[in-house]
């Protein structure tokens, strides 16, 4: 599985996540300023499941429809960035086979995963 992070993401959560030997792309260093559209696009072009912390997506996502590989919503206001890249990393880790094709949202005391027309 490979990640694609909004550039919401905060960079020690992207740093946390490699060191845990978890592929992630950046917008930042990708693409820029891009559209939440075009950030989809890039991440189905790229065979990712988009990271973000912009609830726009699920918008996007659900109401118009954009087809995605996955999103995994971050809702962990308050907390570190290590923190937040633990929890991260063991949502990854426990739900893996799950995220594909799923909207995922990850909040300090739940995961959520509701499955994505295809």
């Amino acid at each position: 599985m490979k990640l694609l992070a909004d550039e919401c993401i905060e960079k020690s959560i992207v740093d946390y996540l490699r060191l845990y030997k978890i592929i992630v792309d950046t917008v930042t260093e990708l693409s820029p300023g891009a559209s939440d559209t075009s950030v989809i696009e890039l991440a189905n072009r790229n065979d990712c499941i988009l990271i973000t912390a912009d609830k726009d997506f699920g918008e996007l996502i659900f109401r118009q429809g954009k087809i995605s590989n996955g999103v995994i919503l971050v809702r962990l206001h308050g907390l570190g960035g290590e923190r937040k890249g633990e929890l991260i990393a063991k949502a990854i880790q426990e739900h893996q086979d799950e995220l594909t094709n799923s909207f995922t949202v990850i909040e300090p005391t739940q995961i959520r995963i509701s499955r994505m027309k295809v």
